[in-house]
């Protein structure tokens, strides 16, 4: 039953799309209808808002670390699957159709709270995959990855947190089919540090 709590309560906390209701707050519009029509933090930046897409980066980040920060109150299983209902909540919002986001702020928040050092190892890892191959999607995929490892290889996490940190970062991977086919293909889109696009 504790489990089943923080499951809901992650999800219900997650499924809050920040970044379509910042989006009507300052007068955007409706963001699913703009750009790709996510409702993360990338989509807000692509209206050319740079303090509503920070707000909705930040708020996030924080529904996937709330839950799990409440829920290590019942230990790691119930903070494992907290995190893992915010990123649900997130990309499958029931107040949206089941249409959500990729989640990955929603995943680094989560991942805070649960493994701060595997939280630095994705930060390193997303920059360092990202200056080199000028592509986000690969450097969060490769993060990711780093990110589980280092919080497996670290701590004494019960099975089932263990397999729920697992699924957290396979859901990251089934959110991110499309770049993935773009990258095999050679046609994802590249980001730009401080050269012009």
């Amino acid at each position: 039953m504790t489990l089943l709590i923080a499951l809901a309560g992650g999800y219900l906390i997650g499924s809050v799309p920040f970044g379509v209701l910042l989006a009507r707050v300052f007068g955007l519009g409706d963001l699913r209808k703009v750009g790709s029509g996510n409702i993360g933090a990338t989509n807000v930046l692509r209206t050319g808002n740079r303090a509503a897409a920070a707000l909705t980066l930040l708020l996030d980040a924080l529904k996937g670390a709330i839950p799990v920060w409440v829920a290590w109150a019942w230990g790691a299983e119930a903070a494992a699957v907290a995190g893992l209902g915010a990123v649900l909540g997130h990309c499958f919002p029931v107040w949206l159709g089941f249409r959500g986001g990729k989640g990955v702020a929603t995943f680094l928040g989560a991942l805070l709270a649960l493994d701060w050092l595997a939280f630095l190892a994705f930060a390193v890892a997303w920059l360092t995959v990202a200056f080199v191959s000028k592509y986000s999607s690969l450097a969060a995929l490769v993060a990711s990855l780093v990110a589980l490892a280092v919080t497996l290889l670290t701590g004494t996490w019960p099975l089932l947190a263990a397999l729920t940190l697992i699924a957290l970062v396979a859901l990251v991977f089934q959110r991110h089919h499309q770049n993935i086919a773009r990258l095999r293909a050679g046609t994802e889109s590249r980001i730009s540090f401080g050269s012009k696009t």
